[in-house]
């Protein structure tokens, strides 16, 4: 039995054809999805709105115990850089909200360029946990987000950082600040977004990822291109059983 700690799945619920025998052959791509994994990462989010509806209609198509993680949109985090936002993402977080219980882990990735700013990120998190109590996490990929200065302002706020593969230094494989929620996300390597996991790479996860149960572990996987995605993480969910 997999550990409710425990949310493994995928960048989106995209079922490549080569793996579809292993998911049941009826319902909707989601609904397929979500009865093998319990887990998704809406990465849609990040590229246009999505109305209330359709996260309500997303929310009402999976079970109980499954939950979605959404990024939070580029005009956010790419285009304003984090200021003057509070009106979209209001909006973003009225829409999402839709999901209910079913919403997990608010994304913000931000761009390679995106260097930190102390007073910047705080002000950000402050208006975000203001605004929503969701779980928070952060992939930055800038050199100077990896210091115990940004971790420490990442715990005030609750925000974990993500443990992202391939990562830019070795301390960015490792998750980070806020240390109640761990968050991997594996967008494939050597080849990003297309190479599958080794079976090795897997297993040593696994073993990881069981290290620090105590804590709730997200773990997605992003290298979907090629469609390797669903079946590393099909691999991973044997490991944890």
């Amino acid at each position: 039995m997999i550990s409710s700690l425990f949310h493994i799945g995928c960048a989106g619920w995209s079922i490549p054809a080569v793996f579809s025998a292993q998911f049941p052959s009826g319902g909707t791509h989601l609904e397929r999805y979500a009865s093998r994994f319990g887990a998704v990462e809406i990465n849609s989010s990040f590229y246009r709105p999505h109305r209330p509806q359709t996260y309500a209609k997303w929310a009402a198509s999976v079970p109980d115990n499954f939950r979605f993680a959404v990024k939070i949109p580029k005009l956010i985090t790419h285009e304003r850089r984090l200021r003057d936002v509070e009106a979209p993402l209001q909006r973003f977080l009225d829409e999402s909200g839709e999901l209910g219980a079913k919403l997990g882990p608010l994304l913000t990735q931000l761009p390679p360029s995106f260097s930190f700013d102390e007073a910047l990120a705080a002000d950000f998190f402050a208006l975000l946990r203001q605004k929503s109590a969701a779980p928070v996490v952060c992939e930055p990929r800038h050199r100077s987000w990896f210091t115990p200065q940004a971790d420490e302002l990442l715990a005030q706020f609750q925000v974990a950082r993500v443990a992202a593969d391939p990562a830019l230094l070795p301390v960015a494989a490792m998750p980070g600040g806020w240390k109640g929620l761990r968050y991997y996300r594996l967008h494939g390597s050597p080849h990003i977004y297309y190479s599958a996991y080794s079976p090795a790479f897997l297993g040593e996860l696994a073993a990881t990822i069981q290290n620090g149960a105590s804590s709730s572990v997200w773990c997605i996987f992003d290298n979907t291109a090629a469609g390797a995605a669903a079946n590393d993480a099909l691999r991973l969910l044997e490991h944890l059983a």
